[in-house]
C-alpha cells in the first residue's frame, strides 16, 4: 500500500521512504555516505519498493510530509521543501530547531541572537513563529517557545504559505511551515549516550534508546533523555534544558498505531533582550559580543508537556484512513527587561522592568482519507481531511514594576536589585480553529505530468473573557476559503519543473480600544504566493531554483481618521538557489544564495511606501562544507560561512544595521573503542568573535551570539 509507514501513522510525519533502522545505522557510521539499497517494507504492497531514506551525504532526506498530500519525494513535490536528517541534527550539535533550519538554507534568516525567550527566524522574508511548528503534523503540540531537537529524526521545512496543505497556523505564520518528525525504534537495537560541553561552562548529556519486540518486531519503543545546564558564552547568562520523550508504535498487516509523549523544560537566567533607539539617536557601535543587555537576575522559564496518539488503516491497495489527536500544556514565566531604549549617542539606555506569566492548554487533531484511482487514463491521488485546533490562554503579570526601572550603559551595564514579582490577571482568551480540505493530484504520462488542485475551508473563533467576572467580553467568528493549484513536469528522471499558486491564512485583527472603530472584528486575511522553480538531481548532488512572489496584507491605524483597518500591504519578491549532496565521494556541500525584495506597498505613512521591510536582508548566502580527510581514517573537517547584507531597522529606511559575514569551523572523528562505535565532535561558531547587531522580534537591536565552543562524544553500546 502506497504511503504506508512502518509502524507509524501517516498523520505522523515520518517519511514513507524510510527503511527500518536507517537513522540508527547511519549514525553508527556517521561518515559513511554510501547509498543503501531499496528496501521492501513489511505491510506494503509487493509492487511498492522504497527509496533510500537519506540522500547522498546523509544530511537531507529524499522526501518529506507535504501536509494533506502526505509523504512525497522532493523531485515530485511542486513546492520548495527540504528535510533534515537525524544525522545532520547530531553532527551540527544543534541546541534548537533554528540551529538546524538556518544553518545552510539561504531562504531562512536568523538574527543570530541566543539565549532569548524564544526562537525566531524568517522564511522568505516573513517572520515565522516558533509556536507554529507542527509536531507529527499537528499544530499546537511542539514546545511553545524553544525546542531542543534530540527527540526528532527529521526536521522538515515547507517554504511559502500552506493553508490548503496544513490548515491555518494558530499564530498566523504564512511564509513557511516547520514540521518535527518524532523518532521511532528501528530494526537494530540502539543504546546511544552523548556527553557534551558548550562554552563557557555548560555541560550535558543525551541518552537515546530504541528497541523492537514481538515475533515480527511489531512493537517499538524509543526513549530520549536530554539535560544541559551551566554558563553560556554570554557573560552572566545561564541556560538549563531538560527533555524526556517516549515514542511507542505498533505495526500490523493493515493498521499502524503510535503514541508520543514528551516533557520539556527550558530556563534562561540573564536572557538576551533587545533595545530600541530614541529619536535622533544613531545606531551605536555594538558592545563586546559577550555583553548581557539585561540584568543577570532576570529569567525566562518555559515548561511544556505534550502527547499525540495517531493511527492509519489500509482498507485495500487504493484507500487508506488516518487520524491523530494530541494535547499539550505550556507554563511560561518571564521577569526582567520588558523594553529598553538608548537615549543618547554615548550608549546610555533606560529599561522598563516587568513580569509575565502564561498558562496555555492546547488540543489538536486531524482525520482524513487518501485514495488512488484511475479515470479515462488519468491517475488520481485524492485526499480529504478535517483539522481541529483549540487553546485556552491565561496571562498574568505587569508590563512595568513601579520603582524598578533602571538607567545604565550598553558598553558597561550595571544593574540594581531584582524587581519584586507580582502576577495580577491580565487576559483570558480561547481560540478554536476548524477546517475541511480536499486535494486531488492528477497524473498522466507515467506520472511525468502532475496537476494538483485543492481547497480548504477554515473557521476561526476567538472569545475573550473578563479576568474579574469571567464573563465573555468579545466574540469573534469568521471563515475563509483558500484554494491552491500546483503543476509539476518531470522533463527527465533528473529534472523537474514546477509552478504553484497557494494562499496562507491568518486570523483577522480586532480594532484596539485607542481606535475610532474600537472592537470591530476583521475577517481572516490571506497571503498569496505565486512560485515557479526547478529541481535538478544529478544523483549525488541536487540543485534547486525558485522564483516567488508573496503578497500579504497588514493592519494599521490611519493617522488622520484614527480608523484601524487592514489597508496595509507588503510584497516579497525573491529568487533562491540552493544545493545539497555529495559532489565528490569525500565531500558534502549544502548552501545557496537568496535574494528577497520585501517592499511595503501600502502603509499608514506614505513616506514608508516603497521601502524595504525592516529586519530582513535583501541578500543572503550560506555554505556548509564537510571533507573526509584522507590523512586520518574517520576524520571529517567541517566549515560554514554565512553572509548577509544590511537590514533596515526603521520603517522609513533611515536607520540600518550593517551586513556581516560569520565563519564556523569544526571536526569530527569516528572510530571504535573496545569494539564500540565512538564519534567525537568539536565546533567553534563565530570563529572571529565578531560583535554584530541583529533585529529581535520585539525591538530594534540585539547582540548576536559571541564565539562559542561546542564539544561532544557519542558512544553506542
Amino acid at each position: 500500500m502506497q504511503a504506508v509507514l512502518l509502524g507509524i501513522a501517516l498523520s505522523s510525519p515520518a517519511l514513507a521512504n524510510d527503511p527500518p533502522g536507517a537513522a540508527e545505522s547511519e549514525l553508527i557510521e556517521p561518515d559513511d555516505v554510501s547509498v543503501l539499497p531499496a528496501t521492501l517494507i513489511q505491510g506494503k504492497s509487493p509492487e511498492r519498493e522504497l527509496l533510500p531514506a537519506e540522500y547522498a551525504g546523509g544530511q537531507v532526506a529524499y522526501g518529506s510530509r507535504v501536509g494533506l498530500l502526505g509523504n512525497k519525494d522532493f523531485m515530485e513535490t511542486p513546492f520548495s521543501t527540504i528535510s533534515y536528517t537525524e544525522k545532520f541534527i547530531a553532527d551540527t550539535q544543534a541546541q534548537n530547531i533554528t540551529d538546524v533550519i538556518a544553518a545552510t538554507d539561504p531562504s531562512v534568516f536568523s538574527n543570530g541572537l541566543t539565549g532569548t525567550y524564544s526562537e525566531n527566524y524568517l522564511i522568505r522574508g516573513l517572520a515565522s513563529s516558533s509556536s507554529d511548528m507542527s509536531f507529527g503534523g499537528l499544530f499546537g503540540i511542539a514546545p511553545y517557545y524553544r525546542t531542543s531537537p534530540e527527540m526528532f529524526e527529521r526536521i522538515e521545512v515547507l517554504k511559502g504559505p500552506s493553508a490548503l496543505l496544513n490548515g491555518m497556523p494558530p499564530n498566523g505564520s504564512v511564509a513557511g511551515t516547520v514540521n518535527l518528525v518524532p523518532k521511532r525504534a528501528g530494526e537494530m537495537p540502539l543504546t546511544r549516550l552523548t556527553a557534551n560541553y558548550m562554552s563557557d561552562a555548560q555541560f550535558g548529556g543525551h541518552l537515546d534508546v530504541g528497541r523492537r519486540f514481538g515475533e515480527e518486531q511489531q512493537f517499538g519503543i524509543r526513549f530520549n533523555q536530554v539535560y544541559r545546564d551551566g554558563d553560556t558564552s554570554v557573560d552572566d547568562q545561564q541556560m538549563k534544558v531538560g527533555v524526556s520523550s517516549l515514542a511507542l508504535d505498533w505495526r500490523g498487516e493493515r493498521a499502524r498505531l503510535s503514541l508520543d509523549l514528551y516533557s520539556a523544560e527550558d530556563r534562561v537566567k540573564g536572557q538576551n533582550r533587545g533595545i530600541s533607539l530614541a529619536p535622533n539617536v544613531a545606531v551605536p557601535k555594538p558592545p563586546k559580543s559577550d555583553t548581557l543587555l539585561n540584568p543577570d537576575w532576570a529569567y525566562v522559564e518555559t515548561k511544556d508537556k505534550g502527547a499525540i496518539i495517531a493511527g492509519d488503516f489500509d482498507f485495500n491497495e487504493q484507500l487508506q484512513a488516518y487520524a491523530a489527536i494530541g494535547a499539550s500544556k505550556t507554563d511560561y514565566a518571564y521577569s526582567g527587561t520588558m523594553s529598553a531604549q538608548v537615549i543618547n549617542n554615548a550608549g546610555d539606555y533606560t529599561t522598563t522592568m516587568g513580569q509575565l506569566k502564561m498558562e496555555l492548554d492546547k488540543t489538536s487533531g486531524e482525520a482524513g482519507l487518501r485514495g488512488r484511482f484511475q479515470t479515462a487514463g488519468i491517475q488520481h491521488q485524492m485526499t480529504v481531511n478535517a483539522t481541529h485546533y483549540g487553546d485556552e490562554q491565561k496571562d498574568f503579570g505587569r508590563r512595568s514594576v513601579p520603582g524598578a526601572n533602571w538607567t545604565t550603559n550598553i558598553y558597561n551595564p550595571v544593574w540594581g536589585p531584582a524587581a519584586p514579582e507580582a502576577w495580577p490577571a491580565v487576559q483570558h482568551l480561547e481560540n478554536r480553529l476548524a477546517s475541511y480540505g480536499a486535494a486531488d493530484t492528477l497524473s498522466v504520462l507515467d506520472d511525468r505530468l502532475q496537476l494538483t488542485l485543492g481547497m480548504r475551508r477554515q473557521q476561526v473563533v476567538t472569545d475573550t473573557y473578563s479576568t474579574s467576572t469571567g464573563a465573555r467580553s468579545t466574540h469573534y467568528n469568521e471563515s475563509a476559503t483558500t484554494p491552491a493549484a500546483a503543476l509539476l513536469i518531470k522533463l527527465s528522471d533528473d529534472l523537474s519543473v514546477y509552478a504553484n499558486y497557494i494562499e496562507g491564512l491568518s486570523k483577522g485583527g480586532v480594532a484596539p480600544i485607542t481606535s475610532s472603530n474600537s472592537g470591530e472584528v476583521f475577517e481572516p486575511y490571506k497571503s498569496k504566493q505565486k512560485e515557479v522553480g526547478l529541481k535538478l538531481d544529478l544523483g549525488d548532488f541536487t540543485h534547486t531554483l525558485a522564483l516567488y512572489q508573496i503578497e500579504r496584507p497588514s493592519s494599521y491605524i490611519d493617522p488622520v481618521t484614527n480608523v484601524y483597518s487592514f489597508g496595509g500591504e507588503q510584497r516579497n519578491r525573491g529568487v533562491e538557489w540552493g544545493f545539497f549532496g555529495s559532489p565528490l565521494s569525500d565531500v558534502r556541500l549544502m548552501g545557496g544564495v537568496a535574494y528577497v525584495e520585501a517592499e511595503v506597498l501600502k502603509s499608514a505613512r506614505a513616506a514608508n511606501e516603497g521601502k524595504q521591510a525592516t529586519g530582513m536582508p535583501k541578500l543572503q548566502g550560506k555554505l556548509g562544507v564537510e571533507w573526509d580527510a584522507p590523512v586520518v581514517d574517520g576524520l571529517t573537517l567541517t566549515a560554514n560561512a554565512t553572509s548577509v547584507s544590511k537590514q533596515y531597522i526603521s520603517a522609513d529606511n533611515s536607520l540600518s544595521i550593517p551586513g556581516y559575514t560569520l565563519f564556523d569551523v569544526g571536526a569530527r572523528y569516528a572510530t571504535q573503542v573496545a569494539s564500540r562505535p565512538v564519534t567525537l565532535r568539536g565546533a567553534v561558531t563565530n570563529l572571529t568573535n565578531k560583535a554584530y547587531w541583529g533585529m529581535p522580534l520585539t525591538s530594534s537591536l540585539g547582540l548576536g551570539e559571541p564565539r562559542t565552543v561546542q564539544l561532544s562524544a557519542t558512544v553506542d553500546f
